[in-house]
């Protein structure tokens, strides 16, 4: 959970609920790093299309690979996600 005001899914309105709906049908769930950005769908939406572009768009990196460099870039960051 961030200190950022949130809007949950069950609030979700217009594009957020668009955003959200389509989080879920990617994914299972609505994971924290989306739900954050829940207070500027239009910045969810673009992150969105930006990550899906890199992560499933043409590419010579596999998706497995991709996601390696991923995981290593974070742990090397310390990131948590």
């Amino acid at each position: 959970m961030s200190w950022i005001t949130e809007i949950g899914p069950e609030e979700a309105t217009g594009l957020l609920k668009k955003e959200l709906d389509r989080a879920v049908a990617r994914a299972g769930r609505v994971w924290n790093i989306v739900q954050v950005m829940s207070v500027n769908p239009a910045v969810l939406r673009s992150s969105m299309d930006h990550y899906i572009a890199i992560m499933r768009g043409p590419s010579p990196l596999t998706r497995f690979q991709r996601e390696l460099l991923g995981t290593v870039v974070s742990a090397e960051l310390r990131c948590r996600y």
